[in-house]
């Protein structure tokens, strides 16, 4: 079986020329002719170079893995009950899906109350984040959930200031703090990440001490990949401004030649490059205990999919220093700015690694020691998916980690309302009116909760709150299949492998070995 399907992909804009006679291994055309002018990923390689090793158009886009996995959260069905109700009275008239609670709770000592149980993470310094985020942040606020602030928001803000080296004033960090604030309902976070760079420039600081913050998050790094943030810049200013901020810049933009190329049009684009972090026992937690000087009342930490030995780490790191919450994010997630080839192969997938996380924390757990509240990311996108993460991680998952669907809901917010602004309505749109409160499904509901201030939310908010309703709605019905009216309540049992191998990885029953026990007791 093939999982990978090589040299071609619309996330890179490459093709096969003979799409029915491939190289499964290589992904080649089984008959390459020497007239084709190049259509496959190796063919645009030979004339764009490492241009094709990125998601195209860069910047515009969200891309995620296309790699079939042997074992994914498919492999897995939740499991229905028709028998009693945990969290309300056994009672049909009690015991119906509205009345489930998927509100959840996050922290070791200082605590934050979640309407939807949803971190949106790491929208950083990326095209494709800066130009939704007013809609996300607005749309996390409205809906009591988490959001975070990326890596290298200070960093490129052209009208940062600096003093003594570190970051003094952005008016882009504290535009995207705004945004959330200004729609703060009293439920959720917004938080802000730092990556290498970030802690050298003192950002963090920064947005405890001038911005309101109160939780930040230290990142070991994504899902995606492990070579830290990328962006393209496409003036030669803005990429000797980053240079000299202490980025890596390819190619050179100081170089006399490369500064004669890039005017004479051979390339239009520089790449920033962050740098990768040094994980060490002693130094996390001195930068723990600095951010709660600083004024942190909680501290998260975000890590990628690494090899076991790394997640160990990151639990015990975890464990040792009271984090509040620990961020897992595992393989084939992303938002579309990871190298393509490492986005599909690199790292340990969501089955693998979430069931690895469950046994650690277990390990700690069995020893008396503390167990930090845990959301897991890697590629989640629907209610389904979220009910089998928090049964594969239960009790230890608090939250389920979303960033491409954020992304999704809150520009198709944002097309809505530039359709009626136009005047011209995709037919997907006009099928159901030409109004915004016909169009969707809880324009009214927000009117009415908001009155005048309804006209200037943003519009991608619209989309995030009604994507989000969705998936609470979807995950209450779930959960009522189940008979857990509680998050806290789902368990493992609560859904069944449906292969063994995904029984042996996950620790998850096979389903024909299921409630073994119990059938013997009845049938006897």
């Amino acid at each position: 079986m093939t999982f990978s399907r090589p040299n071609r992909s619309e996330a890179i804009l490459t093709r096969n020329r003979t799409p029915n006679s491939i190289s499964p291994f290589s992904g080649l055309c089984a008959s390459c002719n020497d007239e084709c002018p190049g259509l496959c990923e190796v063919g645009k390689s030979a004339y764009r170079g490492k241009e094709v090793l990125y998601p195209q158009p860069f910047g515009n886009i969200t891309a995620g893995s296309e790699k079939d996995y042997p074992v994914d959260y498919s492999h897995f069905n939740i499991m229905g009950t028709a028998v009693g109700a945990q969290g309300v009275e056994a009672d049909s008239d009690v015991a119906i899906f509205p009345n489930v609670d998927v509100s959840t709770e996050i922290g070791a000592e200082h605590k934050i109350q979640l309407d939807t149980p949803i971190v949106i993470a790491g929208m950083g310094s990326t095209n494709v984040a800066a130009k939704h985020w007013e809609g996300m942040a607005a749309g996390a606020a409205i809906t009591g959930s988490i959001i975070v602030i990326g890596e290298n928001i200070c960093g490129m803000d052209p009208n940062m200031e600096m003093s003594h080296g570190r970051v003094s004033k952005s008016p882009n960090l504290e535009k995207r703090v705004k945004d959330f604030q200004n729609w703060y309902q009293g439920k959720g976070a917004i938080v802000v990440q730092a990556n290498v760079e970030d802690t050298r420039l003192g950002v963090q600081e920064y947005a405890l001490e001038k911005l309101g913050i109160d939780t930040v998050e230290i990142k070991w790094g994504q899902g995606a990949k492990d070579i830290g943030g990328e962006v393209k810049v496409n003036t030669l200013e803005k990429a000797q401004q980053l240079k000299s901020r202490g980025y890596i810049v390819l190619p050179d933009p100081e170089s006399p030649s490369v500064i004669k190329a890039f005017q004479a049009n051979a390339f239009k684009e520089f790449e920033r490059h962050s740098r990768v972090g040094m994980v060490e026992e002693e130094g996390f937690h001195k930068r723990v205990a600095e951010l709660r000087q600083a004024g942190a009342k909680q501290v998260y930490l975000k890590t990628g999919a690494y090899r076991p030995a790394d997640l160990a780490r990151a639990v015990k790191f975890a464990s040792d220093a009271k984090i509040d919450l620990l961020t897992v994010d595992a393989a084939g997630g992303g938002t579309g700015m990871s190298p393509w080839r490492m986005m599909n192969e690199w790292g340990v997938p969501m089955v693998e690694l979430h069931s690895l996380l469950y046994q650690y924390l277990k390990r700690l757990q069995d020893k008396g020691r503390f167990v930090p509240h845990v959301s897991i990311a890697g590629g989640f996108s629907l209610e389904d998916h979220m009910f089998k993460g928090f049964a594969i991680g239960a009790p230890f998952v608090k939250a389920i980690g979303m960033s491409r669907t954020a992304v999704l809901a809150s520009f198709v917010g944002e097309n809505i309302a530039s359709n009626l602004k136009d005047g011209k309505l995709f037919k997907q749109y006009s099928a159901y009116g030409d109004k915004i409160e016909e169009i969707c499904i809880l324009a009214s509901e927000l009117k009415e909760k908001f009155g005048s201030d309804f006209d200037r939310l943003p519009p991608g908010a619209l989309g995030i709150y009604t994507y989000f309703d969705r998936l609470k709605m979807g995950l209450k019905q779930l959960m009522c299949v189940a008979r857990k009216f509680n998050l806290g309540l789902i368990e493992r049992n609560d859904i069944a492998s449906l292969t063994k191998e995904a029984a042996e990885i996950s620790g998850i029953q096979y389903i024909m070995d299921l409630d073994q026990e119990e059938v013997d007791r009845i049938l006897s």
